[in-house]
């Protein structure tokens, strides 16, 4: 793709990044730095990914962690390939066991949520498959900033100290105590430009590249989490562990204005922009400061997000085939309910038949689209003691509700809002791109790709464009910097537009995109620490 570099009608002080030789961009400076020195170690792009995604659990907790799960797009060999490095619910815990705590939805912190964590095992697969380096290797730069520590950037010291402010109050049982232990040693967070350090952090990745990540499901760490979840009162035992293994998968994709966009499948929600993309494929767009463009945006993705929501899963217990939600026939039924006022949108009958994103490429072709989370911010609030291991919260995403698709079940992975995208022209890759930011970024997606692909907005002013996100009916929150002419025209056709205070929850993202020469073109948001580390 080519772009007019000063084509940025956004205020922004960042500027899109070229270079040749190799890239990362992520949300943290120290770790894009990380991913760059293993590219230029002679890593690839799957090595510099990992290397990122490592360092990211150290140098952006609050966001992601060694108990997280993670998500790929890798393009390497003339082809794409998926990761699904996603965890199930502990065999031993089902709905009738939550509901019995007198429960009637799944609880956002403490045990109940905890599922498999599966980022060390997508770090390893990752490296085996297509990795030139060793595993300790790429986490070397991780285990040096949690052993020497490193001083915190703005948004990070920002959202740290708003986790430790709601933790503080909500989680007084003894199980959080290492929470607070690990993440705030002097009972307070850490501020900007302070310096923090984890050395259990740090050992436990150093385990973890030794062993390729065998000990963390089948070794001492698998132990320490099986003690510390019987201890706790936990449902995550040592058999989920060393029963979980990644799975490699097909990506899923749409043809849209001559390119394909592509995700994960089910069980990740990478499906509800496609369906918003399939919907508006048949559309032309006369601006993008228009109020019907907008209109038009947010219709198709109310419409995407009530079919995701219903429908997606763990594939095995889907009720429809991701074929049958993105067919033509589909797409043009969905269509066909958008008209000049907001609706209250509502899942159709198919035809039958707080996280962390980064980007990497290298010289030689290879690009990955990486993406990891705890989900809400730290996660569950547990800690497994002296070793950083913060566990995920993902079960909260599950259902108790017997007749809903998200059923919680023992042993099934539930529906997941975290989401790598990569773009391609044919066979020919042009890059990834993802936004972070839990029900946001199949939205951000929507936003971006537009932006880019129809609007013609080099990759930094894709990313710096103001944004609006959908919440629930016909309400939208848009960012303070959305055109309020545009907003008001908005409310004029039935929308129930909110201006929101901040640039907070609109997403996080990162771009780098390949043109026909092999030129590397990346950018990272405004609303983050973000850097673009290339040579």
């Amino acid at each position: 793709m080519k772009y007019d570099p000063l084509h940025h009608p956004y205020p922004s002080r960042r500027m899109t990044v070229y270079s040749r030789k190799g890239m990362v961009a992520t949300s943290q400076p120290l770790a894009a730095q990380a991913g760059l020195r293993i590219l230029q170690a002679g890593g690839n792009a799957a090595d510099a990914a990992v290397a990122t995604a490592a360092c990211l659990t150290v140098t952006e907790p609050t966001s992601n962690g060694i108990g997280s799960d993670a998500f790929a797009l890798i393009h390497s060999g003339g082809r794409l390939h998926g990761l699904n490095a996603s965890g199930p619910a502990p065999q031993s815990l089902n709905a009738e066991e939550v509901r019995s705590t007198g429960r009637k939805e799944m609880p956002r912190f403490g045990p109940l949520p905890v599922t498999v964590p599966g980022a060390p095992a997508a770090w390893a697969a990752v490296s085996e498959r297509f990795g030139r380096l060793p595993l300790q290797e790429s986490l070397a730069p991780a285990i040096q900033y949690a052993e020497e520590g490193y001083p915190l950037s703005p948004v990070l010291a920002r959202a740290w100290n708003a986790a430790y402010q709601r933790y503080r109050s909500l989680m007084r049982d003894e199980v959080f105590s290492s929470w607070f232990d690990t993440f705030a040693p002097d009972e307070r967070p850490p501020r900007a430009g302070e310096i923090w350090r984890s050395p259990g952090h740090a050992a436990t990745l150093a385990s973890i590249s030794e062993t390729e990540a065998d000990s963390f499901y089948r070794g001492e760490l698998a132990e320490k989490i099986d003690a510390f979840s019987r201890r706790s009162g936990g449902y995550l035992f040592g058999d989920d562990l060393a029963s979980y293994e990644p799975q490699w998968v097909d990506p899923i994709g749409v043809e849209y204005r001559g390119y394909n966009v592509w995700e994960i499948p089910p069980n990740g929600q990478g499906l509800i922009a496609l369906l918003a993309l399939n919907i508006l494929g048949s559309d032309d767009f006369v601006a993008k400061e228009d109020t019907g463009t907008y209109h038009r945006q947010i219709e198709a993705l109310k419409l995407a997000f009530s079919d995701g929501l219903h429908y997606i899963t763990d594939p095995e217990y889907m009720r429809v085939r991701v074929e049958q939600l993105l067919s033509t026939q589909y797409a043009e039924q969905r269509r066909a309910l958008i008209g000049d006022e907001a609706l209250d949108p509502a899942p159709g009958e198919p035809p039958r038949g707080g996280t962390v994103y980064l980007a990497a490429a290298d010289g030689d072709g290879n690009m990955v689209s990486f993406i990891q989370s705890n989900y809400m911010g730290f996660g569950s609030g547990l800690v497994v003691p002296e070793t950083g291991i913060s566990l995920q919260n993902r079960g909260h995403t599950f259902s108790l509700d017997p007749e809903h698709a998200n059923y919680l079940e023992p042993g099934k992975r539930t529906y997941h809002t975290i989401i790598p995208g990569f773009l391609t022209r044919g066979d020919e890759p042009i890059g990834p791109f993802g936004v972070m930011g839990g029900f946001m970024q199949p939205q951000g997606h929507l936003q971006v790709l537009m932006n880019a692909v129809d609007f013609q907005l080099n990759p930094q002013a894709a990313l710096d464009a103001p944004r609006w996100r959908w919440e629930e009916g016909r309400t939208v929150y848009v960012e303070p910097t959305f055109p309020h002419h545009t907003a008001d025209a908005l409310i004029r056709r039935g929308h129930d537009i909110k201006i929101a205070p901040n640039h907070g929850g609109f997403g996080r993202g990162q771009i780098i995109w390949k043109d026909a020469e092999g030129t590397l073109a990346g950018a990272t948001e405004p609303r983050t620490d973000g850097n673009v580390a290339a040579w």
